[in-house]
């Protein structure tokens, strides 16, 4: 069993919304992952894809594109992005998610000897900078949420266990300084974070992979791991 991890892939099959208008690489963008992926994944593998799934702005619009995943091979887990507008209740994501595909909010799933949990995040606030309020409220909300995955996961971990966190935003601040986020994962000895969030075109290619703390951290925006899929494990 491989696993590999992507994000950011922001399918739009029912709503108008192409991501060509952000530059070429983006034209037939779908297509390039597609095509990597049918090359690299196997029915027993785990692709991770870490938010930003869709612009639907309703789960009926977005069901078309959870489906257009749901065809492809291997387990599909996905997590919360902040552009998920039609993600509301978990219990009604689950419903709809086709089979061999899985959702992440605040709690953990197994596959074999790994544990993956997982949650959005938010902007990790510079060590010179204050947050704005509405900002700083919900940092602290999302670092709650973060315990409450890294908790699930802990109650379920047994000796041997592979330790999966995904998160959409970046665990570290824009100039890769620690967080309570990178602190709580390192503290709990995850084994991965993925991550995504960052279209940053001066990143792109760069620092997608780092060691912290006894962490291996990734970073799997499609267009900044030229719309591929990363192998983690």
């Amino acid at each position: 069993m491989k696993v590999f991890a992507i994000s950011d892939l922001h399918l739009s099959t029912t709503t108008d919304k192409p991501m060509d208008i952000f530059g070429d690489g983006w034209v037939n963008h779908f297509e390039k992952i597609k095509e990597d992926w049918l090359k690299k994944v196997g029915d027993e593998d785990i692709v991770l894809i870490a938010g930003d799934i869709s612009w639907a702005m309703t789960m009926e619009e977005a069901k078309a594109d959870i489906d257009l995943i749901g065809t492809l091979p291997g387990k599909k887990v996905i997590i919360k992005g902040n552009h998920e507008y039609w993600w509301h209740a978990i219990s009604r994501v689950r419903e709809m998610l086709p089979e061999n595909m899985y959702a992440i909010q605040n709690d953990t799933l197994r596959f074999d000897n790994v544990l993956i949990c997982g949650t959005r995040g938010w902007t990790a606030p510079e060590p010179s900078k204050q947050l704005k309020q509405e900002d700083e409220k919900l940092y602290k909300r999302e670092v709650e949420r973060l315990k409450l995955t890294l908790n699930a996961m802990q109650n379920e971990r047994k000796d041997g266990d592979k330790v999966i966190c995904m998160m959409h935003y970046p665990p570290f601040t824009e100039k890769n300084d620690g967080s309570q986020f990178s602190d709580l994962i390192e503290e709990y000895g995850v084994d991965i974070c993925v991550y995504g969030h960052i279209h940053t075109k001066h990143t792109r290619g760069k620092n997608l992979e780092i060691e912290h703390g006894g962490v291996k951290y990734y970073q799997t925006s499609c267009d900044q791991v030229d719309f591929k899929l990363v192998e983690i494990l």
